[in-house]
C-alpha cells in the first residue's frame, strides 16, 4: 500500500480570500485550512497562534496580543471565539515568578491574569509554547510523517539527516511552562529555524506572516512524508500474516461482534461504537507486526488520550471463521484488559492522581475484518478510531525506517491523569438522560417520527430513521444533521412488511452505532371502508403493515437486545382505535387492536431480559403526518361531513379537553416509556388524546 502521507498537500490558501481579512481573520484562516487535513493535524489536536498589535481598550494604546487557539477545541471547525486572547507584556512577565518543574500546573491558573479584553475563553496549556516564540506566527500541529519520525528510536539523528539544519529537536517532555521556556530559547539562538520537533509528539513551525507560516508547515510535513516513502522498508509492518476476509464478511463478523462488545462494556455507562476497515487499519491488523506493535501503545499525547494507552485485539482468523470462539473467550479477554489497565493506574499513580477512570478498552483490532471502537458517544468513537489511524500510521513509519518508541508508560500516565486533563473532564456539562442510547424508529420521515428523533436527539440519543419513503427520509435526516452533526442519525429505507430488509436494516444499525437499546414502532398507514366494500387487498395491507411490521421489527430487536444483554425499550405507536372501535375502519381497527396485544405478549417475553414493551395510543394527529395528507383525510372529512380545513377543529371538538394533539405530545409519551422514567414499567397504554371516554383501558 502507497503511503498516505507521501500524497502532496494541496496548498489551499486563496490570496483573494486572505485580503479582506484582519490579522486575526487570517489566523482563523490558516487554522481552518491545516485543519481540514487528517495528515496535518487530528481532530481537536495543535494550535495555532499570532501576536498582533491591538489597541488596548483601557488606554487605547497599541498593545502586542497573543491570539491562541483556547483549551478543547478544534482548529479545523473552529471560529473566532475560539482563540484565547492574552497581553505578551504579561504573559512574558509571568517568567519571573514561574517557580520550576514541580509547580507547572500553576501557571495555567495564572495565564488567566495576562487576559486581554475579558475575553472568556479558558487558554490552554499549551499557550507558553506559542507565547516564548519570538516569530509572530506559530503552528503546532500533530502530522503523522512528522510524530513517525519523532517517534523513532533515532528521532534527534532523523531530524538532522531529513532537514538539516532547518529545524531543531527537543525530546519528550509534557508540554507547559518549561518546555515553552525551552522551545523559546530556542527559536531565539538559531534564527536559521524554522521551526522544531517535539520528541513522540509532533511539530512547531513558524513565520513572518500568516501565509508564510502556512507555506512552512506544509513544506516540512511533505518534506516528512516524501522521505519516509522514500526509505521506507517493504514490505510494510513486517508482511502480511493473513489475508482480510471480503468486504461483505468483514461487515458481517463486525456486526455480529459490536453488541457482544458492547453489552459487556455498558454495564456502568453506555457506550455507542464505531467500525472501520479501512486500508490503514487492514495493513495494520493482518501484519505480522500487530502482536509486537499493539501492545507498545500510542506516542503522541493526543492519539492516548482519545484511545487509551493501548488496543485490545480479538483474535480472528478468517480461515477458521472462529467468531463463537471469540464470543465464547470475550468475557475472559476483557477482564484480563481491565486487570491490566488496573495494575497500569495502581503501578503509575501519585498520591494526588484523581480515582481511575473506566478500565475498558476503546479501540479493538480485529484481524481480517478492521477496527472497532467504543466510547460514550458517537462522535467521540469515531475520533478515537481517526486517532488510532494516525497512530498506525506512525508506527508504520517510524518501523519502516528505524524502530518505534512509544511513550514510557509513566509519561503517558501522567497526561492521562493530569489534574489539568481531569478539570477539563470536570467541566464538561452533565450527560443527557439518554446519552449512549442508541433508539431505531420506523416511519421516521413522518411527523410521529420526526419528532420522536428530535425529542431523542435532544436527551443525547443516536438515532436510526428508518422509513419507506427515500425522499422524505433524506429530508428528514439532512435537517437533523444539520442540527444536531454528522453523527447523529442515519436513514434507512426500509419496507416494514420485507423480512430481509427488516434484517437487514438491524445489521446495517448495528454497524452505524454498536447496538440498539430503544426501538420505537411508529410505521403506519390508515384506511376508511365499510365492511362490506372492504377488499382482502386492503385488509390484508392494513394486517401487513401495522400488525407483521411490527412484529417483524419486534422480533428482531428482541434478537439483538438479548445479545446485547443490556435490556430494552421497545414502543408500539398503536392509536386510540385500538382500544374503541370505529364504524367503517375495520381492518384499522383491527390491527391496531392487533399491535396493542402483541405489545402486551412481548412485555411478558421480555421482562426477565429486561426488556420492556410499552405502547401509546395517538388520536387524530393531523399536523406533520403523511397518513392525513392523502384519501384518510379526505375520506376522514367526508365521514364528518366537513371541508379538509374544518377536520382538526372536529377533532379538537371530540377531545375532552378541547385540544389538539400534535406530533410533539405523542413523541413526549414516546420519550417517557422509552427513558429511565419508566425503568418500572412494561406491558402498559398510555392514551395521548387529549381525553376520550371510549379509549379508557379497562
Amino acid at each position: 500500500m502507497t503511503q498516505a502521507a507521501a500524497k502532496p498537500l494541496p496548498n489551499l490558501w486563496d490570496d483573494s480570500h486572505a485580503a479582506a481579512l484582519d490579522e486575526p481573520g487570517l489566523l482563523l484562516y490558516r487554522s481552518n485550512l491545516l485543519g481540514s487535513d487528517l495528515r496535518i493535524t487530528n481532530f481537536g489536536g495543535g494550535n495555532t497562534s499570532a501576536k498582533v498589535e491591538t489597541a488596548d481598550p483601557l488606554t487605547g494604546k497599541p498593545v502586542q496580543v497573543l491570539w491562541v487557539k483556547g483549551s478543547g477545541g478544534d482548529i479545523g471547525s473552529m471560529k473566532r471565539d475560539g482563540f484565547a486572547t492574552l497581553y505578551m507584556d504579561k504573559l512574558e512577565s509571568l517568567k519571573g515568578v514561574y517557580r520550576g518543574l514541580a509547580h507547572e500546573d500553576e501557571m495555567v491558573a495564572l495565564f488567566n491574569h495576562c487576559t486581554f479584553n475579558l475575553n472568556p475563553r479558558a487558554t490552554s496549556i499549551d499557550t507558553a509554547l506559542h507565547g516564548f516564540v519570538p516569530h509572530a506566527h506559530v503552528d503546532h500541529v500533530h502530522a503523522d510523517a512528522v510524530i513517525a519520525i519523532a517517534a523513532s528510536a533515532n528521532s534527534e539523528e532523523l531530524t538532522r539527516k531529513i532537514f538539516g539544519g532547518a529545524l531543531g529537536y527537543l525530546p519528550w517532555q509534557r508540554p507547559g511552562f518549561d518546555l515553552g521556556l525551552k522551545l523559546g530559547e530556542m527559536a531565539a539562538k538559531h534564527p536559521e529555524y524554522v521551526g522544531v520537533v517535539l520528541g513522540a509528539h509532533g511539530l512547531f513551525t513558524w513565520g513572518k506572516t500568516s501565509k508564510a507560516c502556512y507555506e512552512t508547515t506544509l513544506r516540512i510535513i511533505q518534506q516528512a512524508a516524501d522521505w519516509l516513502a522514500a526509505h521506507e522498508k517493504q514490505p510494510a509492518f513486517d508482511g502480511v500474516r493473513i489475508e482480510p476476509a471480503e468486504p461483505a464478511k468483514r461487515r458481517a463478523i463486525a456486526a455480529r461482534l459490536m453488541p457482544l462488545v458492547r453489552g459487556k462494556i455498558s454495564q456502568s455507562e453506555r457506550k455507542v461504537g464505531h467500525f472501520t476497515d479501512a486500508p490503514e487499519v487492514l495493513e495494520f491488523v493482518n501484519s505480522r507486526a500487530l502482536d509486537a506493535l499493539a501492545p507498545m501503545g500510542t506516542s503522541c499525547p493526543d492519539h492516548f488520550l482519545r484511545t487509551k494507552i493501548r488496543p485490545l485485539v480479538l483474535p480472528y482468523d478468517p480461515q477458521s471463521d472462529n467468531v463463537d470462539a471469540i464470543a465464547d473467550s470475550l468475557d475472559a479477554r476483557l477482564e484480563a484488559y481491565r486487570g491490566d489497565y488496573s495494575a497500569y493506574y495502581q503501578r503509575c499513580k501519585h498520591p494526588s492522581s484523581p480515582a481511575m477512570r473506566d478500565p475498558n478498552a476503546v479501540i479493538y483490532l480485529v484481524p481480517g475484518v478492521g477496527m472497532l471502537s467504543f466510547a460514550k458517544d458517537k462522535a467521540t468513537a469515531r475520533i478515537a478510531s481517526e486517532f488510532y489511524i494516525n497512530a498506525i500510521n506512525v508506527m508504520r513509519g517510524a518501523s519502516g525506517v528505524s524502530a518505534y518508541v512509544g511513550l514510557p508508560e509513566q509519561e503517558a500516565f501522567d497526561i492521562e491523569y493530569w489534574l489539568l486533563e481531569e478539570a477539563k473532564l470536570q467541566r464538561m456539562p452533565k450527560a443527557k438522560s439518554l446519552a449512549g442510547r442508541i433508539a431505531y424508529v420506523t416511519g421516521g420521515a413522518g411527523g410521529i417520527g420526526g419528532a420522536t428523533a428530535l425529542r431523542l436527539l435532544n436527551e443525547g440519543a443516536c438515532v436510526i430513521l428508518a422509513d419507506i419513503d427515500q425522499a422524505a427520509l433524506d429530508e428528514r435526516i439532512t435537517a437533523v444533521v444539520k442540527k444536531f452533526g454528522r453523527d447523529s442519525a442515519v436513514g434507512i429505507k426500509l419496507d416494514v412488511t420485507d423480512e430481509a430488509g427488516v434484517i437487514a436494516s438491524f445489521h446495517e444499525s448495528v454497524l452505524a452505532y454498536g447496538g440498539i437499546d430503544i426501538v420505537v414502532s411508529n410505521a403506519g398507514i390508515a384506511s376508511a371502508s365499510p365492511v362490506e366494500d372492504t377488499s382482502l387487498a386492503l385488509w390484508q395491507k392494513n394486517m401487513d403493515v401495522l400488525a407483521t411490521g411490527y412484529f417483524l421489527v419486534a422480533r428482531e430487536a428482541f434478537r439483538l437486545m438479548q445479545r446485547q444483554k443490556c435490556g430494552g425499550a421497545i414502543v408500539f405507536v398503536a392509536s386510540k382505535n385500538g382500544l374503541a372501535a370505529s364504524a367503517g375502519a375495520s381492518a384499522y381497527c383491527a390491527a391496531k387492536a392487533s399491535e396493542i396485544h402483541l405489545a402486551r405478549c412481548l412485555a411478558l417475553e421480555g421482562a426477565a431480559h429486561g426488556i420492556r414493551v410499552n405502547t401509546v395510543n395517538p388520536d387524530a394527529v393531523l399536523r406533520g403526518s403523511k397518513i392525513w395528507a392523502g384519501e384518510w383525510r379526505q375520506q376522514r372529512a367526508a365521514s364528518n361531513k366537513v371541508t379538509e380545513d374544518e377536520l382538526e377543529e372536529v377533532y379538537r371538538q371530540r377531545s375532552m379537553l378541547k385540544l389538539s394533539v400534535l406530533p410533539e405530545d405523542i413523541a413526549e409519551g414516546i420519550y417517557f416509556f422509552a427513558s429511565d422514567l419508566s425503568a418500572k414499567s412494561t406491558g402498559n397504554i398510555l392514551n395521548v388524546d387529549a381525553g376520550n371516554a371510549q379509549a379508557f383501558t379497562r
